[in-house]
């Protein structure tokens, strides 16, 4: 071993430093080399910023800035010359609204497109100024809606879920006091029948129609009439009855679930209604149990109000059982019809108390949502790369809560939380439990710094965090079916069915020469983005390079006496996206092996790579050689030697002339016949491709570039269908046809066929 390499072990073994030859990360604008691409994600397109839309007006609770300028753009760009003028314009819109909102926390959309128009507006001249109005004033008539717009920041997550909690409750609202409406308009039809109906029923001019004209001067109708609302009447309302009714319509007025209506308000009820948002499990939980006899109150009163409108309340029958009803006889779809309750948590913060009170909320059944939202995911390095395996607090949270069963558990880092927008309205409009556990990739903000973020945004830490396999997305929906297959699906992950996602590294060689390797994002670049773990990094200056370096996602996979001879290192740039080679120390690999162990556990939950499934088709593979094997066995058994006895002719095999037969064969079927593509194959457009990124940052191993830099799919099986289909609705030019899935048992291929038809 030369000295070199020698220097080299010693820190990856030790973490020590021979004197004056290796350097840690000291430089505070070295990251990832494959963050090369996103210094400033203002110039990029992509999810942030968001819109918390304001009712049902924008087409879901919230929208993307990208998406609505797409959306206006389909709706009011027409063909030709115009068109492009109109798209061009908005997108230097959309650029100028992004740099606005960035780092400027949350504001009016209206506001913050108005101040893009003024931007643009200043900086175009004379002769394209009356062009940009008319572009801008078309975008703006396509603009129907208005809302918070937010960047991808600390406080993203709880605004978000909180905005769409807040859909999900007045849903649930309109939905109980749609019902609590009827029942009060038909109760008090019924008391107001029972008061008018006498006097309908003997008033003056019903007793002089009923008698005619040839009698009508011998009677005194007026007198008539009150001597017979004076009279009993027989069929009258019983008091209990109306006793009952009234006590009906007390109870409705008197609740404090929903909100006050303009009636309750003019009523005067003096009670406000209950809040449902908390922060503290314990606070829910409490309000919940102080709640309970009130909703079972509401609850018999619902019951019993049908029952009267339906004219089929018995006393001798229901009394008994509606006096001894109490909340210990409500049910899961009693619940349904009350707000949920919102818990927002800070899972940075370690309460043992409080995450007590956590696991006993998501156990109660109760429809508790709580987000627990993690700033830092790594963990201070106080003890070592020890410390690091065992401070992944979010995974570990939302790993141990899928064994409950019946949560319905989301995890994501926020810069995908847009992309799962469908199934977080799901999650929290579910009658039962739910626990969302989000790394926001910014700092605390408290007084230490937890993470390398000031050079590093929010959005791409947090992308970095899902794609390293250190935050995985996924998604448990214990409503979706009775097996793993319906109700648990990794989401948001590239490249979900390798152990790391394999990127494409353009660099500059020392030749001056344009070169392209593949590398993978691994939890070791994770943790590089991290300040706190310098000192488990050392770079190598060039001089010192060595052919027993190997790339990090190598490395990991050598066995102990292979790994003996090589020093595992990652891709850094620094701030003049100068490339460096920045070898690991050993504490750490055995994180990230940890780490991707976990992965691998995920993927198995999701049907990826199922090791029961691999060891049953290795199984029935030999099962089915032998049986052939035992085939091919008697075929030879019956074939009759030439020269042996038994009277009958042995017909000739001729192998070698049957083959030639069929060769010419085959040939002569595909001269005449050439092999079409099929159309359930996916392809691109090559042609048309904008090199826009879309699909080879989803997944470099799936899609490529040729020599002109134009997108084809390199190996339609080096990926998944829900991959494809992603790749077909991000491309901003809509040249990918996602084709038929190959793999019939990925999930939820019939939602992904049915996105897929928009491109094919």
């Amino acid at each position: 071993m030369d000295n070199n390499l020698s220097a080299l072990t010693a820190f990856h073994l030790t973490g020590e430093r021979p004197s004056g030859a290796l350097d840690q990360l000291a430089q505070p604008d070295l990251r990832p080399a494959l963050f090369s691409t996103y210094r400033d994600l203002r110039e990029l397109r992509y999810d942030f910023p968001l819109v918390l839309v304001n009712g049902d007006s924008g087409g879901g609770f919230v929208r993307s800035l990208s998406d609505i300028v797409d959306g206006i753009l389909q709706d009011r760009a027409p063909e030709g010359v115009a068109g492009e003028r109109l798209r061009q314009h908005l997108l230097k819109l959309e650029t100028a609204a992004r740099s606005l909102v960035a780092n400027n926390g949350a504001r009016p959309l209206n506001e913050v497109w108005s101040d893009a128009e003024r931007r643009l507006q200043s900086d175009a001249d004379a002769t394209t100024r009356q062009q940009l109005d008319q572009s801008l004033a078309q975008a703006r008539d396509g603009l129907s809606f208005g809302g918070e717009v937010i960047d991808c920041d600390r406080d993203m997550p709880t605004r978000l879920i909180t905005h769409a909690w807040t859909a999900s409750q007045q849903a649930r609202a309109r939905g109980l006091g749609d019902k609590l409406g009827d029942l009060v308009l038909k109760l008090n039809d019924i008391l107001n029948t029972d008061a008018e109906h006498i006097e309908a029923a003997v008033g003056p001019e019903k007793l002089k129609r009923t008698v005619g004209k040839s009698f009508e001067a011998e009677f005194d109708f007026g007198v008539m009439s009150r001597l017979l609302q004076a009279a009993p009447a027989s069929d009258a309302l019983p008091e209990a009855r109306c006793k009952r009714i009234n006590k009906l319509l007390s109870v409705f007025k008197a609740q404090r679930f929903l909100p006050l209506t303009e009636q309750g308000r003019k009523a005067g009820r003096r009670k406000a209604p209950y809040a449902f948002a908390f922060d503290s499990c314990e606070g829910a939980l409490e309000a919940i149990q102080e709640r309970l006899p009130e909703m079972a109150k509401l609850v018999k009163a619902l019951a019993i109000a049908e029952l009267e409108i339906a004219n089929r309340y018995d006393p001798s029958k229901h009394d008994h059982f509606f006096r001894h009803f109490s909340h210990r006889q409500l049910h899961a779809e009693d619940f349904a019809l009350f707000p949920s309750y919102l818990v927002c948590l800070h899972g940075d913060d370690d309460n043992p108390a409080e995450r007590s009170m956590l696991w006993q909320a998501l156990s109660s059944g109760l429809p508790v949502k709580v987000l627990v939202q993690y700033d830092d995911v790594l963990g201070a390095d106080h003890h070592g790369g020890e410390r690091l395996s065992a401070g992944i607090k979010g995974p570990q949270l939302a790993a141990m809560a899928l064994g409950l069963g019946d949560v319905f558990v989301l995890q994501s880092s926020s810069a995908f939380l847009y992309r799962l927008r469908d199934s977080l309205g799901k999650g929290l409009a579910s009658d039962g439990p739910a626990l969302f556990s989000v790394y926001s990739g910014a700092p605390s903000g408290g007084p230490v710094v937890n993470n390398n973020s000031a050079a590093i945004a929010p959005y791409l830490k947090a992308a970095a965090a899902t794609e390293s396999r250190a935050f995985p997305g996924y998604i448990y929906d214990p409503q979706a079916g009775a097996d793993w297959a319906s109700r648990f699906r990794l989401e948001a992950n590239p490249q979900a069915q390798a152990d790391w996602a394999m990127r494409a590294l353009q660099y500059e060689d020392s030749g001056l020469q344009r070169d392209t390797t593949d590398i993978a994002f691994t939890f070791i670049d994770f943790a590089a983005c991290d300040e706190r773990y310098a000192n488990h990094f050392a770079q190598v200056p060039q001089s010192n390079w060595h052919d027993g370096m190997i790339p990090v996602q190598d490395f990991l996979d050598l066995d102990s006496d292979s790994a003996a001879a090589k020093v595992p290192y990652v891709w850094m740039i620094n701030g003049d996206d100068a490339l460096y080679r920045a070898i690991v120390e050993d504490s750490l690999i055995g994180a990230a092996r940890q780490c991707r162990d976990k992965w691998r556990s995920l993927q198995e939950f999701a049907g990826i790579n199922n090791s029961h499934a691999e060891a049953l088709f290795v199984k029935e593979r030999e099962v089915w050689h032998e049986e052939k094997e035992r085939e091919l066995d008697a075929l030879r058994g019956q074939t009759v030697p030439a020269g042996g006895g038994g009277g009958a002719e042995t017909p000739s095999m001729e192998p070698e002339a049957t083959t030639e037969s069929l060769s010419e064969t085959a040939g002569e079927t595909s001269e005449e016949a050439p092999e079409e593509k099929s159309s359930d194959e996916p392809y691109i457009e090559t042609p048309r491709c904008t090199t826009c990124n879309e699909c080879t940052e989803l997944n470099a191993r799936m899609f490529a570039y040729n020599d002109e830099l134009q997108a084809y799919i390199l190996d339609p099986e080096a990926g998944t269908y829900r991959e494809m289909v992603e790749a077909a609705e991000a491309c901003q030019v809509a040249i990918i046809h996602p084709g038929k899935p190959k793999n019939a048992s990925e999930p939820g291929l019939s939602d992904l066929v049915a996105r897929a038809e928009e491109f094919d």
